[in-house]
């Protein structure tokens, strides 16, 4: 395990002089909406959080970072903050397989396409969507995720953005419970699949789904997901640690401890794997999790978007 203390301290570094925890810069993270269908304008903003583009970026970092756990070499991490941060970011950039980018900047494209068949009045801005600072409230930073909380409300403010839709759990709690709290600024946020009403081109099927954390426990929308699935023919097996009682992925302890994580992934799909039904995802973060643990797992999005009509 990596000392807490230095994980924290090099995130909050990155996040505070380059607005994101990895330091690559957002015209490279954020590519996903110039090969998409999406309105530049319109009613309420697609806000991502960057959380799907991070995705790939975390997948890379936790595989090095596995490599040195429990070595005398993890004590080094410290002095990652004094790496250039335009260095650091592009070179774990070229370290992260195109492949890998490209998969998960497809299912933000899903989302896209799902909301525009759902006649969703919606539009996307590249440059106000901004990571929510969520990973330093996990991790304790409570100063560093209110200065950067701040900057984000004020931007969204400013460009008179009152309502929000999200794709991820993380973004969305940041968004709906922490800002209003911590900033005092406040935006009606509904998650992409609160809003969908879409039918099925294909007969009846039947899969797993992983409720994440923050819609099972703090948010209380696992129901919404089953229903949106419902309407569509497609059944979720019954499972005894869902909903408010949902077991985490392992995602969490991944920056801390690459091996706890995935050992806490091993367990939660022992768990999702009985009924023998396809596992489906909806946070980018259980999805890579329960991926790297070993699993065959979907996004829900991607789900959707191949069966709607």
């Amino acid at each position: 395990m990596y000392n807490p203390r230095d994980i924290i301290d090099l995130i909050a570094d990155n996040v505070a002089k380059t607005r994101n925890p990895f330091g690559v810069p957002k015209s490279v993270i954020n590519t996903w909406w110039k090969k998409a269908s999406v309105p530049r304008t319109g009613g309420a903003m697609l806000f991502t959080g960057l959380m799907y583009q991070f995705a790939p970026y975390i997948e890379t970092s936790t595989a090095y970072l596995s490599r040195f756990e429990g070595t005398r070499w993890a004590a080094y991490i410290k002095y990652g903050r004094y790496i250039p941060k335009l260095l650091a970011g592009l070179g774990l950039a070229a370290m992260t397989p195109a492949e890998e980018k490209r998969r998960f900047n497809m299912i933000l494209t899903d989302i896209a396409t799902i909301l525009t068949r759902s006649k969703v009045d919606y539009h996307y801005n590249p440059d106000l969507d901004d990571y929510s600072g969520i990973l330093l409230y996990d991790l304790g930073d409570q100063e560093g995720f209110v200065r950067h909380a701040r900057y984000v409300a004020e931007r969204l403010r400013r460009a008179g953005v009152t309502h929000l839709i999200t794709v991820d759990p993380h973004t969305t709690y940041a968004l709906k419970i922490l800002l209003p709290e911590y900033t005092g600024q406040r935006f009606e946020v509904h998650t992409y699949f609160e809003l969908l009403d879409l039918t099925s081109k294909n007969g009846h099927q039947q899969i797993t789904l992983h409720d994440p954390c923050f819609y099972g426990r703090y948010l209380e929308l696992s129901a919404v997901p089953a229903r949106v699935l419902a309407r569509m023919n497609i059944g979720c097996a019954p499972l005894r640690n869902s909903g408010p009682f949902t077991n985490c992925c392992g995602g969490p302890a991944e920056s801390i401890s690459p091996k706890l994580s995935m050992e806490v992934g091993r367990r939660r799909i022992e768990e999702l794997q009985p009924s023998g039904e396809p596992i489906v995802a909806m946070c980018p973060i259980c999805l890579g999790n329960l991926r790297k643990a070993g699993a065959r797992v979907e996004d829900l999005a991607t789900l959707i978007a191949r069966n709607a009509a």
